[in-house]
């Protein structure tokens, strides 16, 4: 009896005590790094809040780089800025491998452009849709010479049935042998 009441207590006390530790530590799972890829700029936003008489710091190898939430490559080069990077706000630090593939003669699309050309291709696909509906409506009920069509005078002959050997009717002279089966009252 007190086992089953000291279960209960011992989970909500567990409950309380991850609660309280959630709330004071900083989590990288709710907080992930931002990485922005436009041309040749890459840009890197550290998740760390900023640490009350400390900075931001970004590290690389083990050399410091500079200070700040962000840090922006202006002409990325994928051998030489590839690696891990790591950010650092008073005690607290995350890391990130980065390895980002640029594009310097790439033209970005904003977003109603892209919007009107997916809009513009629907619009091209209906009426050829509505195109091919209205010749193919128009060609129904013409009569030409082509195969499967048949003027309206004549009937379709149709061949007859092929017969299935397992279901042959009874022939005059057989009857003698399906004599002895007869219907049996149950």
């Amino acid at each position: 009896m007190k086992l089953q009441l000291a279960l209960p207590v011992l989970g909500l006390l567990l409950c309380a005590a991850d609660t309280m530790a959630q709330e004071n530590t900083f989590r990288l799972e709710d907080n992930q790094f931002e990485v922005v890829i436009s041309k040749t700029r890459v840009t890197l936003t550290c998740p760390l809040p900023v640490v009350s008489g400390s900075s931001i710091t970004w590290w690389k190898d083990g050399k410091e780089l500079k200070d700040g939430q962000f840090y922006v490559f202006e002409a990325y080069e994928s051998p030489k800025d590839d690696g891990d990077y790591m950010c650092k706000s008073g005690t607290d630090f995350a890391t990130l491998h980065l390895k980002a593939k640029v594009c310097r003669n790439c033209e970005e699309l904003d977003v109603l452009t892209v919007a009107g050309i997916i809009i513009a291709d629907l619009l091209i696909t209906l009426g050829v849709l509505i195109l091919v509906y209205y010749f193919s409506k128009n060609r129904k009920g013409r009569v030409g010479g082509s195969a499967g069509v048949h003027p309206k005078g004549q009937k379709m002959v149709r061949p007859p049935p092929v017969p299935n050997p397992d279901y042959e009717p009874i022939r005059k002279g057989q009857r003698d042998l399906y004599a002895g089966l007869q219907s049996r009252g149950f």
